[in-house]
């Protein structure tokens, strides 16, 4: 066998110089500049995009989804949801009240922010407070007939520091001093049993002195109020308490010392003997006297 011949070490290197210097295109061809390729990349991008937004036009055009052309979900839910509400609720209770009617009256405003000013005006009772119980004072006392100035001489003569859980030495109650023993089988299933809420306690004593201060005509008259004040008082005949007979004149002192922006320049039986929001209670405000349920 013969043995290759390979040219010598020099002639092999200028045979691979030569081929780097030839300028022939390779295999892989030329290299692009970069501004060429980013180029091609941004047109096919595009061209992908406008082909997708071509379909989606197409086929809303040909399809038609139910949904096209449909107001928006909130849209609905806005219009519908008042036609929802009334028809789950029904006609609210202000339209046929007539405890609602009698609260919305300028004449309950008026007498609710002039209870709740001369509770206030003692320096007892904070505004807050005083705003909350001459509500339901004044509600109460629209709904018995008995005039406000009455409930709050009484309240000042049993619980002149507005004290809520205030108890007495023989257990009376709460603002208006109510006796559980007495009145709570009576009325808790009426009013419920807590007595050291304001609200509650309130409903009560408005109710008691409902039951006693009436005539028989059912006229609250200053001679019928007097006499109410002293059975409230459990002065009945005046011998379990001395001086009890005088309880009566002390709401008075009350009512005419602190009252003033319920009665204005009123004397204490003007201002409970006029007419009680005449009207609303069905009365014809003859007599000078309110007229209960």
């Amino acid at each position: 066998m013969s043995t290759p011949v390979f040219p010598p070490h020099e002639d092999r290197r200028h045979h691979t110089a030569h081929r780097r210097a030839d300028t022939t295109p390779d295999r892989r061809g030329a290299v692009r500049r970069p501004w060429v390729r980013w180029l091609v990349i941004a047109g096919r991008d595009l061209a992908i995009a406008l082909g997708a937004v071509i379909a989606i036009v197409f086929a809303v055009r040909r399809t038609h989804p139910i949904f096209a052309n449909q107001p928006s979900v909130v849209a609905r839910l806005t219009k519908t949801a008042p036609a929802v509400t009334r028809t789950m609720i029904g006609p609210t209770a202000s339209d046929t009240s007539r405890l609602a009617r009698m609260m919305a009256s300028p004449q309950f405003e008026k007498d609710r922010k002039a209870f709740a000013a001369d509770l206030v005006h003692t320096g007892r009772m904070n505004p807050a407070r005083a705003d909350s119980v001459a509500y339901y004072a004044v509600r109460e006392s629209y709904i018995d007939g008995i005039p406000p100035a009455v409930v709050f001489g009484v309240m000042l003569t049993e619980n002149s520091r507005f004290v809520s859980g205030a108890q007495s030495n023989v257990g009376a109650v709460g603002l208006m001093q109510v006796y559980p023993k007495v009145w709570l089988k009576a009325l808790s299933s009426k009013f419920g049993k807590d007595l050291a809420t304001d609200s509650t306690n309130l409903k009560y004593g408005i109710y008691i002195l409902k039951q006693y201060i009436k005539s028989d005509s059912g006229r609250v008259t200053p001679s019928a109020v007097g006499t109410g004040l002293l059975h409230y008082n459990g002065c009945v005949l005046g011998k379990n308490t001395p001086n009890c007979k005088s309880y009566p004149n002390k709401v008075r002192t009350y009512v005419e010392s602190l009252g003033g922006s319920i009665c204005g320049d009123k004397t204490f039986y003007d201002c409970i003997a006029k007419p009680f929001v005449a009207g609303l209670f069905g009365g014809s405000g003859s007599g000078g006297s309110a007229q209960t349920q």
